[in-house]
């Protein structure tokens, strides 16, 4: 009988943790979500403001715009002061009808071509000379930390100073290329009022501010690829090449998607090269969408609220689908991003 009650003690035992273990694994864990806010209460606190100031400076405008797009909104039908006479808002809601007229006109889908070929023209240049680069200073040359500082500095000069700077040397009169070229016996060439160079010389300016960021996002990853590598590539028989094609850029992979998906962003939404440098002129031969967004909202008259929003969401839209199947086809290379 005292061995019988032992075995049953034993069984009982066996039974309460087998059922705390399933209570562990399918079991609704109660309180957990007030003991984790009890315990960190301080994190949330902590968040708080950042949370509410990114949903007052990003979310309010964010949420108005798109309301905007879907009226008729104008510089005559908003609400406005006049002296002490207070005029109510009589936009009206249209729907869809500002994007129907948008996507089916050739105003959007004109600008909508040179946008794409300025965000690849501007992005795959920045990234080979930033690539380049990069390669070049990660090896042990003299005065190297002296180039990495000069290289530094379009990225540390403000956006406005750089551009304007380049504006005074594509003058076409007075402007430093063409006095260069008017010594080797060329003619001077119009960069900013031809359509064609205009094109060339805002992306060159782009670049020129580009590369620097590109530059020392790569120069880092290069540091990251252990040495022993190369070393044992080498002892193999490898060529620079081949050590460069099957070391240095899969070693660069997560650090050049992260940039390149950046600097799309970033090109695609480059406002002040574009408006600084030739104002989408000449003609409309550089407007992008974003500076053609601007113009209904601040130039033309009457101004275009309406028109202005529904452009600014679709470039929203735009920007959040490339990202979505650029996230996808890095995860199917095996990229967690």
């Amino acid at each position: 009988m005292a061995v019988e009650t032992s075995s049953q003690s034993v069984a009982k035992a066996a039974g309460d943790d087998v059922a705390r273990g399933r209570s562990r694994g399918t079991g609704k864990r109660r309180g957990k979500g007030k003991c984790s806010l009890a315990t960190h209460w301080y994190a949330g606190a902590m968040v708080a403001p950042v949370v509410l100031v990114i949903g007052v400076i990003i979310g309010y405008p964010l949420v108005r715009g798109i309301w905007l797009s879907l009226t008729d909104a104008n510089e005559r039908n908003v609400e406005r002061s006049i002296g002490v006479n207070h005029i109510p808002a009589t936009y009206e809601f249209v729907g869809l009808d500002n994007y129907t007229a948008a996507i089916t006109g050739d105003q959007f889908l004109g600008t909508l071509g040179w946008t794409l070929l300025w965000t690849v023209a501007c992005v795959s240049v920045t990234f080979s000379l930033g690539l380049g680069l990069a390669v070049l200073l990660n090896r042990r040359i003299a005065g190297r930390s002296v180039y990495r500082t000069l290289l530094i500095l379009p990225w540390a000069v403000p956006g406005f100073v750089s551009v304007f700077s380049w504006r005074f040397l594509y003058n076409k009169d007075n402007g430093l290329l063409n006095k260069i070229l008017a010594g080797g016996g060329i003619d001077a060439i119009p960069w900013l009022n031809d359509p064609t160079w205009a094109k060339v010389s805002v992306i060159a300016v782009n670049v020129w501010i580009g590369v620097p960021f590109m530059m020392v996002a790569l120069l880092g990853g290069l540091q990251s690829i252990p040495g022993e590598l190369y070393e044992a590539a080498e002892m193999d028989g490898a060529n620079a090449f081949q050590r460069f094609r099957h070391i240095t850029l899969p070693g660069l992979r997560s650090v050049s998607s992260t940039v390149t998906l950046l600097s799309v962003i970033w090109t695609f939404n480059q406002f002040p090269v574009i408006f600084l440098l030739t104002r989408g002129g000449p003609g409309e031969a550089t407007q992008i969408l974003v500076t053609q967004a601007f113009k209904f909202s601040f130039e033309i008259s009457p101004r275009d609220f309406a028109q202005s929003s529904t452009w600014g969401v679709l470039i929203l839209i735009l920007l959040m689908a490339f990202a979505a199947v650029y996230r996808r086809v890095l995860r199917k290379q095996g990229e967690v991003w």
